[in-house]
């Protein structure tokens, strides 16, 4: 078998995606579940872009045992050398620069001749080689690049110790046919010198095709990301290329990947709780109805042999064949224990599993369903470890004569107890500014989002926030989840304040990078 490598660039190329941006911590779980799922290459961020994805790199590279810790650097001595600095403590690491190839980038962004632009290529690669022997060199905007100088500068980089060639379909321009004709080509001139790798946005919806394409005339090795994150109209979806090289083995022959499947549901999720943005419901693989059935013809079949309508099996990506009721109130800690390894918490401390247990204990007096999505949100708060400098003790909530909201919180800031109220136009307006003037910030709304965490009139509200402290600073994430909407609420600004806190000094307006 010949295995396919796969390159995800969530933690970069995905965060560039507008509002989701992540703390260091949420950056280190994504890491941890990436490494589960099986991948081979964890581009872990910029580091040259900001101190914050400077630290996070830092943490997750001594984390990070299995999968390769990568870091993006311009063809810049000083970013090289940032990124190699941020990887250092990773046992497998990789150093990717890339410059710009295609006319119209090097006339009007670089404004570099193209004997330049191949100096500064191998200038970046030989630099890159004294701190790693894996480095990945990428020519921007490769799929409107003109072929001959693909080829002069590729060999050129080969020649100076570049180990993977990327070439990045940059604005998502090209179709399935034209990607794979440049690829063959390309895999022909190089040979075995390098391994191909392709790198395809979604603008025209051709991404996934593009990278599959790109594996049947050459590549081995796809840049991807989980739900298919990623700058515009997003990347190739990691779950899409692992799933199409399983199902359709008759067409890749003895090629295969790496990704453990069954990590794809448990991942899905955590990426689109921690970032706020949902597949869409029919998003192949991931959304909510890609195993859903209400046709009744379907439905019929699918009692009868699921294979009538059903290429995969939910399974084949981690959903429960039951995904039912799991436990109840009188479950105990080690029936509660089993539950939380099966759904791969696997390293949780004892501190942790006892917030979680009492959590999930003070659900079950109000939920009449615990379901394993329950569970995952619990944990999700629970294994956190953001300082908390403000604490939501106690939240009310009333309607004025006027139709306006009154909003009564108390909240504990490094363990002094504050309270205030506030009126507002509705009851999250009203919540927020009560907040506002009770830890003595003043900020600004830029989204809000709730939703159920499963099915049900009980069901747990999770709600997500995205708040601007600063106004030449990123906008901050903040999650939020209880059976009560309003007090979600309440607490998912509150997780923002501290999120904010904790990243303060990291955070900056650090460039994106798109390839």
């Amino acid at each position: 078998m010949e295995s396919v490598i796969i390159f995800d660039t969530t933690l970069r190329d995905g965060e560039q995606s507008p509002g989701a941006s992540m703390t260091t911590e949420e950056k280190i779980k994504i890491a941890l579940g990436l490494e589960r799922l099986g991948v081979d290459v964890i581009e872990a961020g910029f580091a040259a872009s900001s101190p914050g994805d400077f630290e996070a790199i830092a943490q997750i590279a001594a984390l990070v045992q299995k999968s390769t810790v990568c870091s993006l650097a311009r063809a810049v001595p000083s970013d090289i050398e940032a990124a190699a600095k941020a990887i250092a403590k990773a046992p497998k690491k990789r150093i990717h620069t890339f410059i710009a190839t295609s006319p119209i980038h090097m006339e009007y962004k670089l404004k570099l001749t193209p004997n330049k632009v191949i100096a500064k290529a191998i200038e970046a690669v030989r630099l890159a080689k004294s701190f790693t022997d894996d480095v990945e060199f990428s020519c921007e905007d490769a799929s409107r690049s003109e072929m001959p100088f693909l080829k002069e500068i590729l060999s050129a980089v080969v020649e100076a110790g570049a180990t993977t060639l990327n070439l990045p379909d940059t604005v998502g321009y090209r179709f399935p046919n034209e990607i794979g004709t440049m690829i063959a080509e390309l895999a022909s001139f190089i040979g075995n010198k390098a391994i191909l790798s392709v790198h395809c946005h979604n603008d025209l919806g051709q991404a996934t095709a593009n990278a599959v394409y790109g594996i049947l005339n050459g590549a081995r090795q796809v840049e991807c990301t989980i739900n298919g994150l990623g700058e515009r109209a997003g990347n190739t979806a990691l779950e899409e290329v692992a799933m199409i090289l399983k199902t359709r083995k008759d067409l890749f022959g003895n090629l295969t990947t790496n990704i453990n499947t069954q990590e794809i549901y448990g991942i899905s999720k955590l990426v689109a709780d921690i970032t706020g943005i949902r597949p869409q419901p029919n998003k192949a693989i991931v959304g909510k109805n890609a195993f859903a059935h209400e046709s009744g013809i379907h439905q019929d079949g699918v009692l009868k042999n699921p294979e009538t309508y059903e290429i995969m099996r939910p399974n084949d990506i981690g959903i429960p064949e039951n995904n039912g009721l799991v436990l109840g109130k009188h479950s105990g800690r080690a029936a509660f224990k089993d539950k939380i390894l099966a759904l791969g918490y696997k390293n949780i401390s004892e501190e942790e599993f006892q917030n979680a247990f009492e959590r999930f204990k003070e659900l079950c007096d109000n939920k009449k369903e615990i379901f394993d999505d329950d569970i995952r949100a619990i944990l999700g708060e629970e294994t956190t470890h953001i300082p908390q400098i403000f604490v939501l003790e106690c939240l009310q909530v009333s309607v004025c004569s006027n139709g306006q909201h009154c909003s009564a919180v108390s909240i504990t800031k490094n363990g002094e107890t504050l309270s205030d109220s506030a009126l507002g136009n509705g009851a999250v307006d009203s919540i927020l500014k009560t907040i506002d003037r009770v830890s003595g910030q003043c900020s600004t709304l830029k989204d809000y989002k709730v939703e159920a965490v499963t099915s049900g009139k009980d069901a747990l509200a999770k709600v997500v926030v995205k708040v601007q402290f600063e106004s030449n600073k990123p906008a901050i994430i903040g999650h939020g989840v209880d059976i009560d909407t309003l007090t979600a609420t309440a607490k998912a600004y509150i997780s923002a304040l501290n999120n904010y806190f904790d990243m303060k000094d990291l955070i900056s307006n650090k460039e994106g990078m798109c390839l």
